[in-house]
């Protein structure tokens, strides 16, 4: 099976509905059935944060491809939240506090986390200015529609998609596009035009035409 197989049903249920009340109702619970989502809920529901799958895990997901590396974003600190499940769970937990994020391994999957963050840049520099952020800012940052979704794993909504800038649909039709602006995300990080062509051929997707001006 394949994408097409895993988002039939809800493009045809929500035949009618804008393509943003689409991605809003569209609930991904049931695919998540390892037990590590469930501890990253409730402790992020004990800590008073709210935490998301967020990029390739959310995009293979829907693509029906294998993924073990997750990667968590959090409204607050991503150490520190992962730092509660890693007591929780019993394992090791890397810290890397120069990058604001914290990874541990368990069972069959990697999982990053990290706060969520807007950058910024300087027309002298690569390096971004970093600060924290919104899930919106986050998914703004991000290279291309399709590693922009995120899917929440708060109590009052779990399971469900975000999707600002309708990377399923892109998904669905096989398109390498940016959030932003082309210009401004490849100025941002020139490295990311690789990235589209990497993506485009791996995925057999084609590149958004604006992109290619």
């Amino acid at each position: 099976m394949g994408f097409s197989s895993l988002s039939e049903n809800k493009f045809s249920k929500y035949e009618g509905f804008s393509k943003n009340l689409q991605n809003q109702f569209y609930n991904l619970k049931k695919h998540l059935q390892h037990p590590i989502f469930q501890v990253i809920s409730d402790t992020a529901a004990h800590m008073q944060v709210s935490a998301y799958i967020i990029g390739g895990f959310v995009r293979d997901l829907l693509m029906e491809r294998p993924s073990k590396d997750v990667d968590i974003v959090v409204s607050g600190s991503g150490i520190a939240l992962a730092e509660e499940v890693a007591k929780k769970l019993g394992v090791q937990l890397h810290v890397f506090k120069n990058f604001g994020t914290a990874m541990l391994h368990y069972e069959n999957l990697d999982i990053e986390f990290v706060g969520a963050r807007k950058e910024s840049y300087r027309e002298s520099s690569r390096k971004p200015m970093v600060e924290d952020g919104s899930l919106e800012d986050d998914q703004l940052r991000r290279d291309f529609t399709i590693n922009a979704m995120s899917i929440s794993l708060c109590e009052e909504n779990y399971g469900e998609l975000q999707d600002p800038f309708m990377g399923l649909e892109d998904l669905k039709e096989k398109i390498i596009r940016t959030p932003r602006e082309a210009g401004i995300t490849f100025s941002d990080d020139p490295l990311r035009m690789m990235r589209a062509i990497r993506f485009a051929s791996q995925l057999q997707f084609r590149i958004e035409e604006s992109a290619l001006e």
